[in-house]
This record gives C-alpha cells, sequence and structure tokens, in this order.
C-alpha cells in the first residue's frame, strides 16, 4: 500500500513539474514573439520581465540567462544616462557568463557577453575601457570558432567596430575593421548595423565611393521590424554621416 502510495506522489510531482516546465516554455516563446516586433521600452521590460518570470521554473537556465542579457542590452542602449547604463550592462554581463557557465561550447552566451562588456565600455568612455579590448576580442574569436555565422555575422561584426573604434596604439586597426566586417557582409548582406560600419571604415580608409555605396543602401532600406537589425536608427546615423566633407569633393 505504502508503495502504491508513494508512486502516486511521485507521478503528480512529476506533472507538476512537467505543468510548471510547461509554463516556463510558454513564457519564453510568448517574450520570443514579441522581440521580433520590439520597438519600444515598455515592451522591452515586459519581455524581460516573462524572461525572469521563466526563469524561476525553468530547467533550462542556459536560454533564459543568454536571452535575458540580449533583452537587457536593448535597455540598456536606450537608456541615455550613463551610470545607470553601467548598472544594466553589469547585470547583463553577469546573466551571460552565467550562460557560459552553463554550456561554454554555445555561441550565445559569449556573443552578449562580449556587446554587453562593449557598451559597458562605450559608457565609461574608450580611454578608460581599453582593459576590456582583450576579454572582447577572445569572447568574439570564441564565437568566430563556435558559430561564424551566429546573428548574420554578429562576431565579425562587433571584431569590425572594435578595431575601428579602438586607438591604434591600443590595437585598433582600421584595415582590420575592414576585413571583419566584409567577413560580416558575407553572412548578413542586408544587416544595416554592418552595413553603416562598413561605410564608416571605408570613409576612414578614404575609399569614398565604396563608403557611399555602403550608406546609400542602409539609407535606402524598408523597415521590417525587427529591433535587432535596429533599420531606423542605422538610417538616421547614415544620413549623418552622408554629410561629412569627404562626400562634398
Amino acid at each position: 500500500m505504502k508503495t502504491r502510495v508513494s508512486l502516486v506522489v511521485f507521478c503528480l510531482f512529476g506533472m507538476a513539474l512537467f505543468a510548471f516546465s510547461q509554463s516556463a516554455d510558454e513564457l519564453v516563446a510568448q517574450a520570443d514573439e514579441m522581440l521580433m516586433s520590439l520597438a519600444d521600452m515598455e515592451t522591452a521590460k515586459d519581455i524581460l520581465a516573462k524572461y525572469e518570470m521563466a526563469a524561476e521554473t525553468t530547467e533550462n537556465k542556459y536560454d533564459v540567462n543568454w536571452k535575458m542579457a540580449r533583452i537587457i542590452y536593448y535597455i540598456g542602449t536606450h537608456t541615455a544616462d550613463k551610470k545607470m547604463q553601467q548598472e544594466i550592462f553589469t547585470n547583463a554581463i553577469a546573466l551571460a557568463e552565467k550562460a557560459i557557465a552553463l554550456d561554454s561550447e554555445k555561441p550565445d552566451g559569449h556573443y552578449w557577453l562580449a556587446v554587453n562588456n562593449g557598451k559597458f565600455g562605450e559608457s565609461k568612455g574608450v580611454m578608460k575601457s581599453l582593459g576590456m579590448v582583450k576579454p572582447i576580442k577572445e569572447s568574439l574569436n570564441k564565437v568566430i570558432k563556435l558559430d561564424r555565422s551566429y546573428e548574420e555575422g554578429g562576431p565579425d561584426r562587433v571584431l569590425g567596430r572594435v578595431f575601428f573604434k579602438v586607438p591604434g596604439i591600443a590595437g585598433g586597426d582600421k584595415d582590420e575593421s575592414l576585413k571583419h566586417l566584409l567577413k560580416s557582409i558575407e553572412y548578413g548582406p542586408n544587416d544595416p548595423v554592418t552595413l553603416l560600419y562598413l561605410g564608416e571604415t571605408y570613409l576612414a580608409l578614404k575609399e569614398i565611393d565604396k563608403a557611399r555605396e555602403a550608406l546609400d543602401k542602409v539609407v535606402n532600406m524598408e523597415d521590417d521590424g525587427l529591433w535587432i537589425n535596429a533599420i531606423k536608427k542605422c538610417q538616421t546615423d547614415a544620413k549623418v554621416v552622408l554629410e561629412h566633407r569627404k562626400f562634398k569633393k
């Protein structure tokens, strides 16, 4: 009799766990769907809240951690206050590190660790953050090793920007920037962020016609509604770059 009761209790416990797991999966699925048309901060916060609720019960902590790091990246980049940005990106960095601790052979944790570290550094200022360049490069090179196509050539896109932004005395190199951005374009030929960065790098290398071609392509893109591509922001930035005096000659 005791054995039968124990079996019933075990089955009920298992069913309860399954129900919780399904609930967490549903929350993650809802958040993922909302992400595809993300256009404002309130929606971003709702997405984060769903991931946080899912994190309480899901057995798949890896996915929830890196996805929280991803949406927090959006929140941080749309926050004006620099000190608040640093707090936000610090939180995202911790979540990405948790994801890596759970599975270091998947690209997600490494990628979102790198981009959040990069934005944390930007919030402090480039010269104050030169010590972060090496770990950022290491994270991105790990992503290249695991899946170079991740986020439409994301690791090369970010490395290209790092080499563009960092002073030459600290390892910056416009030619290396160009090499990585051209590689990124192979995986995401219509990615507006990559094209914007490519245009700016070409401009720095005085390849004016190629710079104009890349920037014009951004300006003439149609909005696809994906926040990750940030088309409208890229178009605004591309128009500003096109006003540079080098294009007036």
